[in-house]
């Protein structure tokens, strides 16, 4: 099978995909998260994604960043023989927002996994598609990404502890229980590398967040998408907070956490927890109207999110057929910048099908 065939593959695989709860793995509380194990894929379960979003320093000017690897188990030809069965799907999304540019620099991948092209091992978090990959050498994550505009080549040090979010890693995402993630995160991730485009290559410096979820029922039938957070706050400060909203209207179900510099978690219930839209974008390519400056209510706290730039629409129909918005944003408390961190909008299209 010729390459171009091998990564274009999945989209196709996946409309034919198991619904979800059918033979998968249920998320449930009680459930201990262990690492280094953690760190890597969980086959069984229905869907997985190792997220990583930051703020850069070129030189004199900001830009924002995120990798995103996606595993999928559509539960299709398992009991085939052949090495050509679609056991398992990788998508991965890469983008970079440069004010000077005025819009998402991104790409994308798809593949099935196999033949040396594509993989999302156990045990760690080394995860490839072609030319992209994401892999945790010690306690230090690195990315390389390829892309048609740009070459990321980037270390992303931990500085803090793992936060496991909800309860001790298992984070509700709707009414019943089974409709959660097991979910932890790794604020304030000090980066450096390099950045390169147009043949220029430069040195970059900043700070990231790491998101690594796993789930079997990540969403209710009747959620239309999500608004999520995360935010590296300052004094060493870390905030996630979502709300899922319904198709009919109003919050289905929301969520949080917070850390402090001594290390203090606090978990929000869905009432502890509002979205606020301040102002909204419309994108000039697919219309659809997102609120990109929030105010966000979490656990008594209210910070006002900014975007760096507005369109930070991001199209990724050529792998998980979904488009959203997902951009570097800066959190304001009153005239005080409090932290920088990713707003990410989706379900304002069409409902998001995971």
């Amino acid at each position: 099978m010729h390459r171009r065939a091998f990564l274009a593959a999945p989209l196709a695989l996946l409309a034919r995909a198991a619904p979800a709860g059918q033979g998968y793995p249920v998320v449930g509380p009680g459930h201990a998260l262990e690492f280094p194990r953690d760190d890597g894929a969980h086959p069984g379960f229905r869907t997985e994604w190792w997220y990583v979003t930051g703020w850069l320093r070129l030189g004199a000017r900001d830009i924002g960043v995120q990798v995103t690897f996606f595993r999928s188990r559509p539960r299709i030809g398992e009991d085939s023989p052949s090495t050509f069965a679609p056991r398992q799907l990788l998508f991965a999304h890469a983008a970079i927002a440069d004010p000077a540019v005025g819009r998402l620099m991104h790409d994308q991948r798809a593949a099935r996994s196999g033949f040396g092209l594509a993989e999302a091992r156990e045990g760690t978090t080394d995860v490839r598609i072609d030319d992209w990959s994401m892999t945790l050498a010690g306690a230090v994550y690195r990315t390389h990404i390829a892309a048609r505009d740009f070459v990321l080549d980037l270390e992303f040090a931990p500085s803090q502890p793992a936060l496991l979010q909800g309860e001790a890693g298992y984070s509700r995402k709707g009414p019943e229980q089974g409709q959660a993630s097991y979910y932890y995160s790794r604020p304030h991730l000090a980066v450096s590398g390099t950045v390169e485009r147009g043949g220029k290559r430069e040195k970059a410096e900043g700070s990231a967040w790491l998101d690594h979820e796993w789930s079997s029922e990540y969403l209710a039938p009747e959620a239309a998408g999500w608004d999520w957070i995360g935010l590296n706050l300052d004094q060493d400060g870390a905030l996630m907070a979502f709300r899922i909203r319904a198709k009919a209207g109003g919050v289905l179900w929301a969520g949080g956490a917070s850390r402090d510099a001594g290390g203090r978690v606090r978990v929000f219930g869905p009432g502890e927890v509002g979205f606020e839209p301040l102002r909204r974008w419309r994108s000039p390519r697919t219309e659809v109207d997102y609120p990109v400056a929030m105010r966000v209510h979490a656990g008594g706290r209210e910070l006002v999110l900014e975007p760096l730039m507005d369109d930070q629409e991001l199209d990724s129909r050529g792998s998980t057929g979904t488009i959203y918005w997902e951009g570097a944003v800066t959190a304001r408390d009153g005239d005080r910048i409090a932290g920088r961190g990713y707003l990410e909008l989706t379900g304002y299209g069409k409902p998001v099908r995971l």
